[in-house]
């Protein structure tokens, strides 16, 4: 049933969540600590699919026949504002307890607080019901009795698995994750800009993009899934290299005007346990623009003493 599923695929989400805030450092329990975070997004992965899938199902046999694209695309609607929630979250708990204290553990906070949108959720989901098209097919008795046999182990239906999988959940997703998580690596990581400047940036591009979905999947019932999805791709296509090499070049600090008594420049040496080397040197540099740029560097290096 969707309910049930819905049940299972919540707890699956929000145990993994709230169990990675849980997780002992590198330094308590040495390899553990990351392959316990891989196991836990590997279930994470898992519960989404059942999420997303048991959500869009369900929202699907309750909608109108005409209406099923705009209801189901609130759906996609609630996967970027957990984002922008999240960044909230993140933004809030760095600047209350500060970067040095967030680092440490504040890190964990987000993940512990989710445990109460899980509570909230699941009293939520305790009083659904089924939804009617589901309903129907059990009360005629037409209910798969093994569903993932007569997915794929039918050469007839594993033939729509591989349709749907390579013609529309492959590319579409590439475009979602590159368009959101990767734009926020990209900025972070490649660019280098100061972490709490891209939870703001990407929060505002949230803002303004989410409203987009509902636009488009109205949109679709009116001209059809088919070119909505065709033209999005294309558009991705054509689009995402220019765009991340305008990011790219926005961000470049070549040309612009810094602050220079804004400028940071910090050395932190810690003791390595358990390693050659006796010593980790990082260097972190800290620079601000007069457009309102702010970049952070970290270079770091080893050194063993005899």
């Amino acid at each position: 049933g969707r309910k049930y599923t819905f049940m299972a695929s919540l707890l699956l989400m929000g145990g993994s969540t709230f169990l990675i805030g849980c997780i002992p450092d590198y330094k308590t329990i040495g390899f553990f600590a990351p392959l316990l975070v891989l196991i836990l997004r590997l279930l994470q992965g898992l519960a989404l699919g059942g999420e997303y899938g048991g959500a869009a199902t369900y929202v699907a046999e309750h909608a109108p026949k005409n209406q099923r694209g705009y209801w189901t695309s609130w759906i996609q609607t609630t996967a970027t504002a957990g984002l922008l929630v999240s960044l909230l979250v993140i933004l809030i708990t760095r600047s209350v307890l500060g970067t040095e204290e967030f680092e440490n553990w504040g890190w964990r906070v987000p993940f512990w607080v989710s445990i109460l949108m899980v509570i909230v959720s699941y009293f939520i989901r305790k009083n659904m019901h089924e939804s009617p098209v589901f309903t129907k097919i059990k009360a005629e008795g037409k209910t798969s009795k093994n569903p993932l046999k007569e997915s794929f182990g039918n050469i007839y239906n594993f033939k729509f698995v591989l349709l749907a999988l390579f013609g529309a959940v492959m590319g579409q997703g590439v475009i979602w994750y590159t368009g959101q998580f990767y734009a926020m690596s990209f900025i972070g990581k490649v660019c280098g800009v100061e972490s709490q400047q891209t939870d703001t940036l990407m929060a505002i591009a949230l803002l303004m993009g989410t409203p987009f979905f509902i636009v488009f999947g109205s949109l679709s019932d009116k001209i059809g899934r088919k070119k909505i999805m065709m033209l999005g791709m294309l558009m991705a296509i054509i689009l995402y290299r220019p765009i991340y090499s305008q990011i790219y070049k926005t961000i470049d600090c070549v040309g612009k005007t810094e602050i220079i008594e804004k400028a940071s420049y910090e050395i932190n040496k810690k003791i390595v346990d358990n390693t050659n080397c006796d010593s980790l040197i990082t260097t972190n540099t800290h620079k601000e623009y007069s457009d309102g740029t702010q970049i952070n560097m970290q270079a770091g290096e080893s050194q063993s003493f005899t």
